[in-house]
């Protein structure tokens, strides 16, 4: 320890920023957001060999990110807390207004996508609650049963079209998956209004509904 506790402050707050500064890495955030994973299930998930997964999971557990147990063979990792969604969503905030390529890619990929605008996450607890819109997390079922929006429905994205049945005609949709940059909900959104359903998206996902401290069922 130095004579300079701010400076020593800053310096173990790098340790955050250089655990962050790889992309890889924050896809495994925004995969432990939803539930708690295996070192081999986040791997197959991002297509990362299980030896670099171990690798960066270990930067992001002493940064304080993260946290892990054992059980057996395999160790699994979740989210320190909702902090470090918070700090997420921060930091896409600095990234949309400052970084011009961030937000390049926001207008001109995510924007284009919504003819109406997002639904903000307290607006939605208020119409769902009243019964006047049906919510629809598209998300893998895993990570549904570990968390969800109450009251929601759980059809993975790729299973949408042949369960159309299941979801009733005269009420909006509103779907929701990871965040803000998770495609699923776009996608879904897009499927809804081809078969002449009325369906908008969650402004962000469930952590951020999580770290809002919205309520959250579990399955």
């Amino acid at each position: 320890m130095s004579t300079n506790p701010k400076r020593d402050v800053f310096a173990n707050l790098a340790r955050v920023g250089t655990a962050l500064s790889s992309p890889t890495r924050i896809e495994f955030l925004e995969l432990l957001a939803q539930a708690e994973r295996s070192v081999e299930q986040l791997a197959t998930l991002t297509g990362t060999t299980v030896a670099n997964t171990s690798q960066h999971l270990q930067k992001l557990r002493q940064a304080g990110l993260i946290v892990g147990r054992k059980d057996g063979l395999y160790v699994f990792y979740r989210l320190a807390g909702d902090e470090v969604v918070q700090m997420l969503s921060a930091m896409s905030r600095v990234g949309e207004a400052y970084v011009a390529e961030v937000e390049q890619i926001v207008r001109l990929y995510f924007a284009r996508k919504d003819e109406l605008e997002p639904v903000p996450a307290k607006e939605l607890l208020e119409r769902a609650r009243k019964g006047l819109v049906t919510v629809l997390d598209v998300r893998p079922p895993e990570e549904f049963a570990a968390g969800h929006v109450p009251g929601a429905i759980n059809i993975p994205v790729h299973e949408l079209e042949k369960r159309l049945k299941d979801l009733p005609k005269r009420k909006e949709l509103v779907a929701y998956c990871r965040g803000p940059y998770c495609l699923m909900s776009y996608e879904a959104v897009s499927i809804l209004r081809k078969k002449g359903l009325k369906a908008r998206r969650l402004e962000a996902g469930l952590p951020e509904w999580r770290a809002a401290g919205l309520p959250v069922e579990t399955a």
